[in-house]
């Protein structure tokens, strides 16, 4: 029995295709934006979220901030970009990095046309030719696409009681809108002197202010909270919690080609290059520069020291004792040795 071949026609099979595509766009056209994203995933050309697995490369002699524009080459496309630097914890939380690690890798995430995974990334800070360092700042690698992933940094607000009840307090100066405390309430909170407490809603106005009818002013942002024990009107009370950070939607295509040779392709200048064009100094924080912290010793602790400091002082005594004992006793025999000599 002979082998049956089929013969499929290429024209044919492609008008199938054609016609099976127009029918799903059709049908995809009716659904919401929602909905369609669900079903068919991002198109070609849309612009999106893109994660990327980066490191800083080891000949480039600064490391990179967070926010500051750079210029990526992806596929075939380079354009200027901000990207926003994390990492990832055991926990699968990604907190954000102010500067990229010295020697290992770093999330990087920033706006852009979609590229699929594994895309090699080269990036670099400027397209000047007078650049005498190494050019290149960091090398990357598109990673799959994790958009419920949410990078988060640390903030610390602080409060004042301004009227104190028995295990409650309303606390005031933490927060700027009732809204903002409705967002905070379960919140856990801690006074300086370690009474820890919580954030149970919003306070009324009468409450925490004079009453409006005796001409005090309307405030919000009022938090009844309670706590473990009694706290006191010097007390000041911390919150500290995560808050979500926003990738900067920046995309800024290169146009080189399109220019003439003898000019130069100019985006976005970072922080560092507009203060010194400008001849702005470097703001300082007095709050952000690091202290010596030195803690209180403990009673058994100060005993112990004290002993030691004893013990230091009485061998260098006995030390000095010794040296003087041997300097009486060469000065004894020289004088000996001179009466010997007479």
């Amino acid at each position: 029995m002979k082998p049956r071949f089929i013969v499929i026609n290429p024209m044919k099979l492609k008008e199938e295709i054609e016609l099976q595509k127009q029918k799903n766009i059709a049908e995809l056209n009716d659904l919401d934006e929602d909905t369609r994203l669900e079903l068919e995933g991002f198109r070609t050309g849309t612009y999106l979220r893109l994660e990327a697995r980066l490191k800083r490369h080891r000949w480039h002699k600064k490391v990179l901030k967070t926010r500051d524009p750079i210029i990526v080459s992806v596929g075939w496309r380079r354009y200027q970009t901000t990207p926003v630097y994390a990492i990832e914890d055991h926990n699968g939380r990604h907190r954000m990095l102010k500067y990229t690690p010295e020697h290992m890798h770093c999330l990087a995430m920033f706006w852009g046309p979609l590229a699929p995974p594994n895309t090699g990334i080269v990036a670099v800070q400027t397209l000047s030719n007078n650049q005498a360092t190494f050019r290149i700042t960091a090398t990357a690698v598109v990673v799959e696409f994790n958009h419920a992933a949410k990078i988060v940094k640390k903030i610390k607000l602080v409060g004042y009681p301004c009227k104190i009840f028995k295990k409650t307090a309303l606390i005031k100066d933490m927060f700027t809108s009732d809204l903002e405390v409705a967002r905070f309430e379960g919140a856990a909170i801690r006074t300086v002197s370690g009474i820890r407490g919580q954030v149970k809603k919003v306070a009324k106005e009468e409450l925490g202010n004079k009453p409006q009818r005796k001409g005090g002013q309307i405030k919000g942002g009022i938090a009844r909270c309670t706590f473990e024990d009694k706290i006191l009107m010097s007390d000041v009370v911390f919150l500290r919690a995560w808050t979500e950070v926003e990738v900067p939607q920046f995309y800024n295509p290169l146009t080189t080609a399109l220019q003439p040779r003898d000019q130069t392709w100019k985006g976005m200048r970072t922080v560092a290059e507009l203060r010194r064009d400008h001849n702005l100094p470097i703001p300082v924080n007095k709050d952000s520069l690091y202290k010596s912290k030195k803690r209180k010793l403990t009673e058994k602790e100060k005993k112990k020291a004290w002993e030691e400091k004893k013990k230091k002082e009485e061998e260098l005594s006995k030390k000095r004792k010794r040296e003087e004992r041997r300097e009486k006793y060469r000065k004894e025999d020289k004088l000996n040795k001179k009466s010997r000599r007479a």
